[in-house]
């Protein structure tokens, strides 16, 4: 070697140990100056505070008293599994494609890093980041503006300042979790892509599964999904999708977490995808969850916590076999009388008069409240020529039926007419010695039919509020074997009108029967009879102390159920009856904790004392008449299955004017459930007692729900008699009172004579 060449040879190790240096003594003073936001340029860093209790964005869940799943609250939808609840399967293939070496590294893989220069260079290109780096980055939104400062916004420094603070806090969470909690929250806070956040949704949305039971196909796709949810997105791109689902499992059987032969067998099986997108049209419960959303936000807002993002748990008294059962039943029972309903309508619109003659503008009126119309309105600025020609512009549209969804090719008043069509049903069931809910059924289909039938809409009872007119007369002084006579009356209220009810039938026997019988057969003659004696304002009275809360008004056909009120406060009503005299509020929300599973807040029910326990045991006694008195109203419950069989039933069905709504309560010793049925509209009805009575539209669906209760042991409903409080000694077989009476009176020797055979 020549001198220069040595001391050019002197120079350059001098230069590059300088470089070295020099290079050493930068990254030492930017990532400090990063870590510390040096004069403030660099913007925040999460603090330790932030690293041992990171927060994410979670979905609320919903349960069943039983457990199950209803439904969720979220913006986000992602929900937290723990290691031990993902399959080996997921975790291969995460290592095999986006870190490999993730448990031998720190946070950072310089081996990875120092490649890049590599693949470069050869016009590829690959990311370095680790596991841990893109859990900082997911979990601490390290490229948002929550941590900017004043370098950020120089275009070449910025990703430089991003990436040093994913370095620095990637070691700070190597250091503070072990693998296995980083791998935990990364795959909980990962965007899986259709509103699926963490794995625990994605497996759900994308296969219907849990994360435990992910196969290696399966796993691969959602991992494959990570590069670019959209991209690779088995819907929308299916091709691509299978690409990359390939590209992982080559990456398995690369380092050696597979064989080829495996990997080539699992190759050449497409997708088996089994796709569905969460919301809250799905599920079942979907009426329950919106009416508990309404309560929760309002709960949260007390407690200032966020029901869409901090993971609240929701735990319900609702039963899932319960409701599944309940919404079987409606499905069974309604799908018969829709189609009933057609047929007796044929090709005519239902939107009827009393007199039968069709409601003018039905369609156009009711347009005239949809939002579309408001749009239109504002886009043509108020021309309703051109608002009805673009409602008129036919669309193929998917709409409900009771076979599933169906296309048509309909404009606006097409899709009207052809909702309105639909009868509705709703069922509410109650345990009423808890009040809790077990199952609720608020329409057909929320998806198609938002509005719920159970607490939102209110509408006329019919002969199901007359309960209330009897407890308020067997209270002041009448007894279930008074008996009146079935014969018309005619009321004149103070204005002079005349009121004179006529039985459903028409027709009055002019027979002499106890209270009991009447109110079994239903009979309107003894209803009125009855109020005319005791007068209206007692009956809203004891309506109001049995849990009505809706305007009632004392008029004298209240006797009739001329005030609307909600199938929620009828159930409630008829379950002080069952409960010993006790009204406890219907409820449904047992407590609410946090994503640590600790309580935040629990829910007692809502009691008090409504009635005594006699008048509700005569009640009991007096609802057992639909079900034991000659032609009762529910007997019909004998042809529909088997709920009379062994069992006590104190019921109730209800059918108003027209026949616009339907109803019937059933009381056993374990449940009080009520059904309404009916059309969205008044004016939309059967036109005829055979087909529109309750005992025909509700009653039905009351008798398959508690076969399918009755038939699950698991339920723990079951059969009997109800329990007569031993505080009650009250005489209900007429025949004994009657002797009883005879006994008591004490009969003179004056002209006083007494017909013992006209008692009351």
């Amino acid at each position: 070697m020549t001198p220069n060449s040595a001391n050019l040879l002197r120079k350059s190790v001098w230069l590059i140990w300088i470089l070295f240096g020099a290079t050493f003594t930068f990254l030492f003073i930017h990532v400090w100056a990063v870590a510390t936001n040096f004069n403030g340029w660099y913007g925040g860093m999460p603090g330790l505070e932030n690293l041992t209790n990171p927060k994410s964005t979670l979905a609320s869940e919903v349960y069943s008293a039983d457990g199950v799943l209803l439904g969720k609250y979220f913006r986000e939808n992602r929900s937290e599994v723990t290691y031990d609840q993902i399959s080996p399967n997921v975790i291969k293939a995460l290592y095999a494609t986006e870190d490999v070496r993730f448990e031998e590294h720190s946070g950072i893989d310089l081996k990875g890093l120092m490649s890049i220069t590599y693949y470069l260079a050869i016009g590829k290109r690959r990311g370095s980041s680790t596991i841990t780096q893109q859990l900082a980055k997911n979990l601490f939104e390290t490229r948002g503006e929550l941590y900017d400062g004043p370098l950020t916004e120089v275009g070449i420094l910025r990703t430089l300042i991003i990436k040093t603070k994913e370095w620095i806090v990637a070691i700070n969470l190597e250091r503070t979790y072990t693998k296995q909690e980083i791998v935990q929250m990364y795959l909980n806070t990962v965007d899986f892509g259709a509103n699926s956040f963490g794995i625990k949704s994605a497996a759900k949305t994308y296969f219907s599964t849990t994360p435990d039971k992910l196969s290696l196909p399966e796993a691969a796709v959602l991992v494959g999904l990570l590069k670019a949810p959209t991209m690779y997105s088995p819907v929308i791109n299916p091709e691509r999708a299978l690409n990359r689902r390939n590209t992982v499992l080559d990456q398995l059987t690369k380092y050696n977490f597979i064989t080829s032969e495996e990997c080539a067998a699992l190759q050449a099986n497409p997708i088996a995808l089994k796709y569905k997108v969460e919301n809250q049209n799905q599920g079942i419960a979907t009426y329950f969850r919106e009416e508990l959303k309404k309560d929760l936000i309002k709960e949260c807002k007390k407690l200032n916590l966020d029901l869409y993002n901090d993971g609240l748990r929701i735990y319900t008294t609702i039963d899932s076999r319960m409701q599944r059962y309940a919404e079987a039943a409606m499905t069974k029972h309604m799908t018969f009388l829709q189609d009933k309903f057609e047929k007796y309508w044929s090709k005519r619109n239902p939107w009827v008069y009393e007199n039968g003659k069709e409601i003018e503008n039905f369609l156009e009126n009711n347009a005239k409240r949809t939002v579309i119309w408001k749009q239109l309105m504002d886009q043509y600025n108020g021309d309703t020529d051109s608002v009805r020609l673009a409602l008129s512009t036919k669309k193929k549209m998917r709409v409900f039926s009771w076979n599933g969804e169906i296309e048509k090719n309909f404009n606006v008043y097409d899709s009207i007419a052809y909702y309105k069509r639909f009868l509705q049903g709703s069922l509410l069931s109650v345990d009423p010695l808890t009040g809790y809910i077990k199952a609720w059924v608020g329409g057909n289909n929320y998806k198609h039919f938002k509005y719920d039938h159970v607490k939102q809409g209110k509408r006329q009872p019919g002969s199901c509020f007359k309960p209330f007119l009897y407890a308020a007369a067997l209270d002041n002084g009448y007894h279930p074997c008074d008996e009146f006579t079935d014969s018309p009356v005619t009321i004149v209220n103070a204005d002079g009108v005349s009121w004179s009810p006529q039985n459903s039938d028409g027709n009055f026997s002019g027979e002499k029967m106890t209270l009991r019988r009447g109110i079994g057969l239903s009979l309107n003659s003894i209803a009125a009879a009855l109020i005319q004696r005791i007068g209206p304002k007692m009956v809203v009275d004891y309506a109001r102390k049995l849990g009505i809360e809706s305007d009632l008004d004392p008029v004298y056909p209240l006797a009739l159920g001329s005030s609307d009120v909600s199938l929620y406060e009828l159930v409630g009503a008829y379950s002080v009856f069952v409960n010993n005299g006790n009204y406890t509020k219907p409820q449904y929300i047992i407590r609410i904790e946090n994503k640590q599973g600790e309580i935040i807040k629990s829910f007692n029910p809502e009691k008090r004392e409504a009635i005594s326990e006699e008048l509700a045991w005569k009640m009991v006694y007096m609802l057992q008449g639909s079900t034991r008195e000659r032609n009762g109203t529910a007997l019909g419950l004998h042809r529909l299955g088997s709920t009379l069989v062994g069992n006590e039933v104190a019921a109730k069905t209800g059918t108003t004017s027209n026949f616009s709504d339907g109803w019937f309560v059933g009381c056993t010793k374990d449940l009080v459930t009520g059904i309404w049925v009916g059309g969205d509209e008044r004016s939309i009805h059967f036109h005829s007692t055979n087909d529109g009575q309750g005992a025909r539209l509700a009653m039905p669906i009351w008798s398959y729900y508690m076969d399918s209760v009755y038939a699950n042991p698991a339920t723990k409903i079951t059969k009997g008699r109800f329990t007569k409080p031993a505080s009650v000694l009250v005489e209900l077989d007429c025949a004994k009172r009657k002797a009883q009476l005879q006994d008591s009176l004490t009969i003179d020797n004056s002209d006083n004579q007494i017909d013992y055979n006209n008692i009351q």
